[in-house]
């Protein structure tokens, strides 16, 4: 991994030119999809180094998808969403971005404008006893944690389950909100919430997220010297012809003894190889030229699962009954780890809400704790010696919407009727 420049800093890799200030990063995200030309680039003698690594961003993602507007602004009123005039929440403001790609998260479902919402319903599952129940109680907008839309819909009627919702929260003027995996990947949320089952830990994201855009224009930067006058001139007047060319600064440097101008520039993965063409038709491409793949920062706390080290170890046996207390369990299940017991101490242990499978496979930890995971993810755990405890894929997370209910009363100022369903359960039982 690259190392990672502040702003102000310079980064060199080339052998006559020495790195100020190296910080260490956590690894990001691959950016392999950002390389589709590199083989062409080093083809020409160009050096490509694997990615750059900014700082994380400062801002991270609100803990909560709704914020209040006692008045609408123009910004709001121009875009979907459903607003509540004088004291409500503006549903389209959470952060989406968080949310991983396959996901479907937002407003699902929205009533002919305006909407005012005066009563916010909370559910992990919309089924349609819970749908019901919000009509009952009079609800403005569901919030409900899992998306009940998720592949699309190719008609609205009255034939399935999913298409009746729509038509039911359409005919009673209930929006239909959906935070799902961002509420995931966010600081105090629902894995956040999950890590109190194990007492006192400090925890990182399994997965950090990453910002939507760049912290700078373009995807890639250049660098080269010119060792003439004439050669910066050419090169420079040409670049004004490239689109998607930006940041363009010139200093100088000393290479080899020799007084040079360094060239740097960003630009888009489009206009890269007109850069370099330009470079090599002006033979300026040698062993000091480089393109650095720039990689979008990473949102701090935020993330998909959750790395715990507990402040203190304590026994499996201890854990559980945590882990049951918090999510008033009365049982969990438990796969014990090759040449563990229930007297063996956990001191780290890695957990996911919902299906923990993806995230939580190969992390190294004494415990794996989520809603459920496949029979072989479970075989793999257990063989390399780690714990797994299944509490049920809902179970992981409806207890969060008490805590939800609680934060989102104290946001929205006591303004709106916040409501936790009573109907919603997680669909297995013990028979």
């Amino acid at each position: 991994m690259a190392p990672a420049a502040s702003p102000g800093q310079r980064l060199r890799s080339s052998g006559t030119e020495t790195p100020t200030g190296p910080d260490e990063v956590p690894q990001g995200p691959a950016v392999g999809s950002r390389l589709t030309h590199t083989a062409a680039l080093r083809s020409r003698g160009l050096r490509v180094l694997p990615q750059i690594s900014h700082r994380p961003s400062p801002q991270t993602p609100g803990p909560l998808p709704l914020r209040t507007s006692h008045r609408r602004s123009a910004e709001a009123d121009a875009r979907p969403g459903c607003a509540a005039e004088g004291a409500g929440p503006s549903a389209d403001s959470a952060p989406s971005c968080c949310g991983v790609s396959w996901d479907n998260v937002g407003l699902l479902v929205e009533p002919s404008p305006p909407h005012i919402v005066k009563t916010l319903f909370l559910t992990n599952d919309l089924t349609e006893e819970v749908m019901e129940e919000a009509v009952q109680k009079k609800a403005d907008l569901i919030l409900s944690y899992h998306p009940p839309i998720f592949t699309p819909l190719k008609r609205v009627t009255w034939k399935t389950w999913k298409e009746r919702l729509v038509v039911r929260a359409l005919e009673h003027r209930i929006g239909i909100y959906s935070p799902h995996t961002a509420y995931d990947a966010i600081p105090h949320g629902i894995n956040n919430w999950l890590t109190k089952g194990l007492g006192a830990c400090n925890s990182v994201p399994l997965h950090p997220s990453t910002s939507p855009s760049y912290p700078t224009e373009g995807t890639h930067r250049i660098e080269f010297c010119a060792d003439t006058a004439e050669h910066l001139e050419t090169v420079l007047s040409k670049t004004k012809d490239i689109q998607e060319i930006f940041c363009l600064t010139t200093f100088p440097v000393r290479v080899e003894d020799k007084e040079q101008t360094r060239v740097s520039l960003n630009c888009s993965q489009k206009a890269l190889l007109e850069v370099v063409a330009l470079l090599s038709q002006n033979s300026l491409l040698d062993h000091k030229t480089e393109i650095l793949i720039l990689q979008k920062p990473l949102l701090p706390h935020t993330g998909m699962g959750r790395l715990c080290t507990l402040s203190k170890p304590a026994s499996l046996s201890d854990i559980i009954e945590r882990i049951k207390s918090h999510l008033k369990l009365p049982h969990v299940r438990l796969a014990l780890g090759t040449g563990k017991t229930l007297d063996s101490p956990v001191k780290k242990a890695a957990l996911c809400a919902g299906s923990g499978s993806s995230v939580l496979k190969g992390t190294e930890a004494d415990l794996y704790l989520t809603g459920e995971m496949s029979h072989h993810d479970i075989l793999d755990a257990v063989a390399n010696g780690i714990s797994v405890i299944l509490c049920e894929h809902s179970n992981t997370e409806r207890g969060f919407l008490s805590e939800l209910g609680d934060m989102l009363t104290v946001q929205l100022q006591n303004k709106i009727n916040v409501i936790v369903s009573e109907k919603d359960r997680d669909p297995l039982q013990v028979a």
